[in-house]
């Protein structure tokens, strides 16, 4: 088996763990708790994503890893770490709470498929010894990383839909 065809079916199956993780024990605690607590559930995993400066760092990663790769990557998370920690510091203050959520949901997604695209475009699948002890990074981490932004997302549309469910019971 090629390392790319490792490195694929690695991330799938990620992916597919993780969801069927997040689908039996995750959700069903998520989707019971306050809005307010299960984003910051989602925010305190999120709040980690400083470790991702680990791409820059010399003597973890190949030096084979190209810059461009490393460094969008690196302070991509950063840059999510650091929105994730500020909206829990403003939990008591809503109107920032709600903000930095949002913010570092969008820059998370954002980070996450722009390091996609760019690991395709470098050719990392076929190079996944170019991630050294990172390797574990895109395989195990992000695909939670992707699951917990999507359903942030959800839960931050879901009462919007619920609020227009009942307007329109109320109309009928």
């Amino acid at each position: 088996m090629t390392t790319e065809t490792l490195f694929r079916t690695h991330l799938v199956l990620g992916y597919v763990a993780w969801a069927l993780c997040f689908g039996s024990y995750v959700w069903p605690w998520l989707r019971g708790m306050d809005r307010v607590d299960a984003h910051r559930a989602i925010a305190t995993l999120h709040s980690f994503r400083f470790f991702g400066l680990v791409f820059i760092l010399p003597g973890i990663v190949s030096p084979d890893l190209p810059v461009s790769f490393a460094n969008f990557a690196a302070w991509g998370d950063f840059a999510t770490g650091v929105l994730a920690m500020l909206a829990l510091l403003t939990v008591r203050i809503r109107p920032l709470f709600w903000l930095f959520v949002v913010a570092f949901n969008v820059v998370g997604v954002i980070d996450l498929i722009v390091d996609y695209y760019d690991a395709i475009q470098v050719g990392l699948p076929a190079h996944a010894e170019w991630l050294a002890s990172t390797y574990a990074i895109p395989i195990i981490y992000v695909p939670l990383l992707m699951i917990t932004h999507v359903t942030a997302f959800y839960l931050l549309a879901r009462p919007r839909l619920a609020a227009d469910a009942v307007a329109l019971a109320g109309a009928a």
